[in-house]
């Protein structure tokens, strides 16, 4: 049964760039209510943990250091369907596949570096929200 949650990460460069307004404003746009939200660091510790299930792919420590690198702003988002609309709002893990409009059409530069995290499942999506936020922290 689908959840009406899920979990976003503004990823390194999409903050450098300064694009949280413009990303949070589509997320609203598109009847996301923000549940949780927080600027932060990611630890190595704490992107090691996070993409754990990477840690045999070639990438892994390039995501590491990527996800380190600077600030991130995590979410829990709210919505019927949450984690299948997310998915589509957000478009395809290469910005130059990704449908016009999406976010990741809108706002990356390349796959590795990919402006937003959106979680692939119901599951997924509450291991990660829980993974940066507890549960007095979402509204």
């Amino acid at each position: 049964m689908a959840t009406n949650r899920t979990f976003t990460m503004l990823k390194p460069d999409a903050v450098e760039k300064g694009h949280i307004g413009a990303i949070l404003e589509k997320i609203s746009a598109s009847g996301f209510r923000i549940v949780a939200l927080k600027l932060t660091q990611m630890t190595k510790a704490d992107a090691q943990a996070f993409y754990a299930i990477h840690s045999e792919r070639p990438f892994y420590g390039e995501l590491v250091e990527y996800m380190t690198r600077g600030p991130i702003v995590a979410a829990v988002l709210e919505k019927d369907n949450a984690v299948e609309d997310f998915r589509t709002l957000i478009g395809a893990t290469n910005p130059a596949d990704a449908a016009e409009g999406t976010i990741r059409k809108l706002y990356a530069a390349s796959i590795g570096e990919n402006a937003v995290h959106g979680s692939d499942s119901d599951e997924n999506a509450a291991i990660e929200g829980a993974f940066h936020f507890s549960g007095r922290d979402m509204f």
